[in-house]
């Protein structure tokens, strides 16, 4: 049996699909978690991976955390990262691993809790004076985090002007790549020998569909289907799997039954990838699927 494992705790974008909580997943190594962004709902779902026998989620257990970049749907469960593990008994320090501006956010959500914090510390709870803060490391390229289980690597990429990273995870059995949000990156290209690369991806199809100021945005800081089978030809990962899914529809449209229509981009999206000449094994990650 594995001793690593990938859990996938929200695969969406910015649109509040129904079906797809916030960007998050988390590497599971002997019990222990590291994750991989917050977007909304992130402690939620780590309770529904501890329902389905992933203890190492559960909610007190929280502690080491990776950001990618700054946009909201990575990081609006923040807050909830930080402040529900303390109420539910967390008694250490989040150690959380991130772009510059991350040491900024942090403080501001601190003095935007002020009044619960000390409530809870001073008031009727006397919960424990540790759980609720955060040691923040702004990083840049290389290994930038390493304890007996895990070494984890960032890697530079390009998603328009903020400062992102993928993130390589080596554990005892299995190497995991996480892309974050990306343009198509040779550096990503380049991470040969993976077991399973988690990378977004945007329908080729329906971006064709979008005008040309859209058309030339998403090109610049996503990743088409298209172009991540050429990604995935060159790192030749054990397996492709796909998130943060960009379908280019309108999941509120009336009348639109919009579960089939994502259905069908999502085998479209695979279909394009295999079209586009990977022959490997990839497939759509869903929440809470474990890889």
């Amino acid at each position: 049996m594995s001793r690593t494992k990938l859990v996938l705790l929200g695969t969406g974008t910015p649109n509040a699909e129904p079906f797809a909580s916030g960007p998050s997943s988390a590497v599971v190594v002997d019990g222990n978690a590291y994750l991989v962004d917050f977007g909304p709902g992130v402690v939620r779902q780590c309770a529904k991976a501890y329902e389905k026998g992933i203890s190492a989620l559960h909610p007190k257990n929280l502690r080491v955390a990776f950001c990618t970049h700054l946009h909201t749907d990575h990081t609006a469960g923040y807050p909830d990262l930080i402040f529900t593990p303390w109420v539910l008994e967390r008694d250490v320090p989040l150690e959380i691993y991130g772009p510059k501006g991350l040491q900024s956010m942090t403080a501001h959500i601190e003095q935007a809790y002020a009044v619960d914090i000390d409530f809870r510390i001073n008031g009727f709870e006397k919960a424990n004076p540790e759980g609720y803060k955060v040691n923040v490391h702004e990083i840049g390229e290389g290994v930038i985090y390493r304890d007996e289980l895990v070494t984890v690597t960032a890697l530079r990429v390009s998603h328009g002007t903020l400062e992102s990273y993928a993130y390589r995870f080596d554990t005892p059995d299995r190497s995991i790549l996480i892309s974050g949000d990306t343009c198509p990156m040779p550096v990503i290209a380049a991470q040969t020998g993976c077991d399973i690369l988690l990378h977004e991806v945007e329908y080729a199809g329906g971006l064709s569909q979008r005008t040309p100021q859209w058309q030339k945005y998403h090109r610049a800081v996503h990743t088409l289907s298209t172009d991540l089978a050429q990604i995935a030809k060159a790192a030749q990962p054990g397996l492709l799997v796909t998130y943060h899914r960009i379908y280019h529809l309108d999941v509120f449209a009336p009348g639109q039954d919009t579960r089939a229509e994502v259905a069908r981009r999502e085998a479209a999206i695979l279909e394009e990838i295999r079209s586009a000449g990977y022959e490997g094994p990839v497939v759509n990650g869903h929440d809470l699927d474990i890889y």
